[in-house]
C-alpha cells in the first residue's frame, strides 16, 4: 500500500498495513508502526480509534512514554485539547524526577523518570505508548503516576500483546488499541497477514 494513500472504506485497524515489518533481525522490534504516521488520514484514524472508548471518560492530561509514545501521546493531546506529559527515560531532564525501574521487552533493566512538578492527586491522566509487548514499560509508566497521586485513567496503544503484562493491564485499567478483534491472534503471534500485500 502506497504510504500516502487511503481507502475510502476506512474500517478500524485499516491503517495497520502501512506498518513496515523487520528486515534487520531479531534484535530489533518485530515490526515498525512508525510508518503510518506519515500518512495523515492514517495518523488521524489511528488516534481517533485510540480515544474512541474513552470518550466519556474526564481526562486532565495525556502522558505519553518514551519515546515514540511521544507522537501518539501528543497527538491525541491535541485532539482532545489537553496538555501532554512526556514520561522519559532516566537521565534526560535537567529538574527534579521520580524515577522508577523496569525492565523492557528485549529484557534489559532500565529506568524512567517523570517531573515532579505536574502529576498530583487528583489529576487525570491518559497512559499513550506506541506498543505494549510485555508490558513492563507500561506498568512501570503507571506506578509513577499513582505514586505522585494521580490517577490513571486508562492505558493507549496501537496494540496490546496478550503476554502475562499485557493481560494484567488489560485486566486492571481501562484500555484502548487498534488491533480488531480478528487479528489479535495475529498481534500476539507475532505476524501480520496484511504485509503479505504490503510486500507485493
Amino acid at each position: 500500500m502506497d504510504v500516502f494513500a487511503a481507502p475510502a472504506d476506512r474500517d478500524k485497524g485499516w491503517y495497520l498495513s502501512l506498518m513496515a515489518p523487520n528486515t534487520k533481525g531479531p534484535e530489533f522490534a518485530w515490526l515498525d508502526p512508525s510508518r503510518l504516521y506519515c500518512n495523515s488520514q492514517a495518523l488521524a484514524d489511528c488516534i481517533k480509534d485510540l480515544l474512541s472508548p474513552f470518550q466519556s471518560d474526564s481526562i486532565d492530561l495525556v502522558a505519553g512514554i518514551d519515546a515514540m509514545g511521544f507522537i501518539l501521546g501528543a497527538s491525541a493531546a491535541t485532539t482532545l485539547g489537553k496538555g501532554f506529559l512526556a514520561i522519559r527515560k532516566a537521565g534526560h531532564l535537567c529538574v527534579t524526577t521520580e524515577n522508577q525501574g523496569y525492565t523492557d521487552y528485549t529484557g534489559r533493566e532500565k529506568t524512567m523518570e517523570v517531573r515532579l512538578d505536574v502529576l498530583r492527586p487528583g489529576l487525570r491522566v491518559l497512559l499513550v505508548d506506541q506498543w505494549i509487548e510485555t508490558g513492563g514499560t507500561m506498568k512501570a509508566a503507571i506506578q509513577l503516576v499513582e505514586k505522585l497521586g494521580a490517577t490513571v485513567v486508562g492505558v493507549a496503544a496501537v496494540a496490546i500483546e496478550n503476554t502475562e503484562g499485557g493481560k494484567w493491564i488489560k485486566e486492571n485499567y481501562k484500555f484502548s488499541d487498534c488491533i480488531p478483534e480478528e487479528l489479535q491472534s495475529q498481534i500476539d503471534g507475532k505476524y501480520l497477514d496484511s504485509f503479505k500485500s504490503f510486500n507485493n
